[in-house]
């Protein structure tokens, strides 16, 4: 049954969407409020009613931060308790865009209204800019009660929040769902709400033909709290590199969650099918199997900012929480 919505926040954290030329180049700018009210009036069809704020200060979104998603996720919630709002439209850079969307999916999961995410390749108002359609169309389907959890719209798709990539930065077909192999669906245990209750520091390590120990050491230096390995294939890396694989059990009995994915775009973890990944699973590595490097990354942030401890966030990390590794 479709969910009429009654009030939705129009939620502006900068992009390209309400970008404006400055004499270093396209900059977010103020007043996009205005502009969308302006071009409503020249819609056809109807459209919900909507509030609107702006997320201070507004970003392009290439400077994206983690703590910009927990800045984020508490303006949604602010929304729902304390303006009763129903939905929530967030216009977002397109960089980052799928980072953010996997980061509320988790940030957001225990909350039951459709949070949209949308930007745009080119600036509202110039021409044959993909920005209105994107836009109310976004908005039109949160109306149609199309939207469920935490999804993205663009170039007129609906795309699963926590399953999406940008894979293009020249067509308005910029996004898409990665084609990685899942779990089949069965029953999981109920995951815990993750509020949030300090920043999490996760760091991605992509695998590569010279990476090893140094490398390890330096990231954990660095006060990582998980590192995400994006190993080759299905989940092998340099097994018979001695230091690399004690600088990750080292990392692993100081507390550092070690976690792997793919660095395939059609990539699944299987650390049994070679020696090379079981040796990288002995190591204390957990398998993220198909899940894309938005989706671990903002996975762990999430888990790790909700104050679980090591053990928990290798449990909640390999089960299917929101549709991440379940079709």
């Amino acid at each position: 049954m479709n969910q009429s919505i009654e009030r939705l926040l129009v939620l502006y954290t900068g992009g390209t969407i309400g970008m404006q030329q400055s004499a270093a180049g396209l900059m977010p700018a103020s007043g996009f409020e205005a502009r969308l009210r302006a071009q409503q009036a020249l819609e056809a069809g109807p459209l919900p009613s909507w509030t609107f704020r702006e997320l201070q200060p507004l970003l392009d979104s290439a400077n994206m931060q983690p703590t910009h998603w927990l800045q984020m996720a508490s303006a949604v919630r602010d929304a729902v308790a304390q303006d009763d709002c129903d939905a929530v439209l967030l216009l977002h850079g397109t960089d980052t865009l799928a980072y953010s969307a996997a980061a509320l999916s988790f940030l957001l999961l225990d909350l039951e209204i459709p949070v949209l995410l949308t930007g745009a390749m080119l600036p509202a108002g110039s021409p044959g800019s993909d920005a209105w359609p994107n836009l109310f169309g976004a908005m039109r389907a949160l109306q149609a009660g199309q939207v469920h959890g935490v999804q993205l719209f663009f170039n007129g798709v609906l795309l699963h929040g926590a399953r999406v990539s940008k894979l293009r930065s020249d067509a308005f077909d910029a996004f898409a769902e990665a084609p990685r192999k899942r779990l089949a669906a069965a029953a999981s245990e109920r995951p815990p709400a993750l509020l949030p209750q300090r920043p999490a520091q996760v760091v991605v390590l992509p695998l590569y033909p010279g990476v090893g120990a140094a490398q390890v050491r330096a990231l954990v230096a660095s006060g990582a709290q998980a590192l995400l390995l994006e190993c080759y294939g299905s989940g092998t890396g340099p097994a018979d590199d001695v230091p690399f694989i004690e600088a990750l059990r080292h990392a692993h009995r100081q507390g550092v969650v070690l976690a792997a994915i793919s660095q395939c775009p059609g990539g699944h973890v299987d650390f049994d099918v070679y020696a090379t990944g079981s040796g990288l699973r002995d190591a204390g590595l957990v398998s993220g199997g198909g899940m894309t490097r938005e989706a671990a990354l903002g996975k762990l942030f999430a888990l790790l900012a909700a104050g679980l401890d090591h053990a928990e966030v290798e449990h909640w990390f390999c089960r299917d929480l929101c549709g991440e590794m379940a079709d």
